[in-house]
């Protein structure tokens, strides 16, 4: 019954891929099923499965973010390739800080791949925590999803609002 429940809801329900990929997990373990027979049921290939199923070994952060939708499954699957945890750590926060597409992140990992580090500098990393930690308080702050983008240089702040209430409200914070 488990395991009928939960192919259900993975069928049926809208999930971000963490939850899809704990459900999978879950399947494995408590239905004792192997990747090729999750597959079967949940009509997937046992790639695609395994490809879930590997988002799971990226640190917390990162899992936060994919199930957060800051980054895509396809930033995540170039970032689980990166054994290292500090590595993927840094090109996490290089995603986020100059808003990389999949593209340049797979480039990215290519390139470490090769050794070649100096396209991943340790200042946007600091940076990008920095701008991590404000984007929280000033998200706190206005009650609302702040998006802060910075090359390091010059950026933008994003303050989005759901209605012209909400508008006024964040008007009303800003003292305007």
């Amino acid at each position: 019954m488990l395991e009928m429940a939960l192919i259900e809801n993975i069928q049926r329900e809208n999930l971000n891929a963490i939850e899809i990929a704990l459900s999978y997990q879950r399947l494995l373990t408590e239905c004792k099923l192997k990747q090729e027979q999750l597959g079967e049921r949940v009509g997937k290939n046992r790639t695609t499965v395994n490809n879930y199923l590997r988002l799971l070994k990226l640190p917390p952060d990162i899992q936060a973010a994919i199930r957060d939708k800051k980054i895509s499954m396809g930033h995540a699957r170039a970032l689980v390739t990166i054994e290292d945890v500090d590595k993927q750590l840094a090109i996490f926060n290089n995603i986020i800080v100059q808003d990389l597409s999949v593209r340049k992140v797979e480039e990215l990992v290519r390139q470490l791949g090769k050794s070649e580090l100096s396209k991943i500098s340790r200042e946007p990393a600091g940076i990008g925590r920095e701008i991590m930690d404000l984007q929280t308080k000033l998200t706190s702050h206005f009650g609302s999803k702040i998006q802060i983008r910075s090359d390091g240089k010059k950026g933008e702040i994003k303050i989005p609002f759901v209605s012209v209430d909400d508008l006024n409200r964040i008007l009303e914070i800003l003292e305007i």
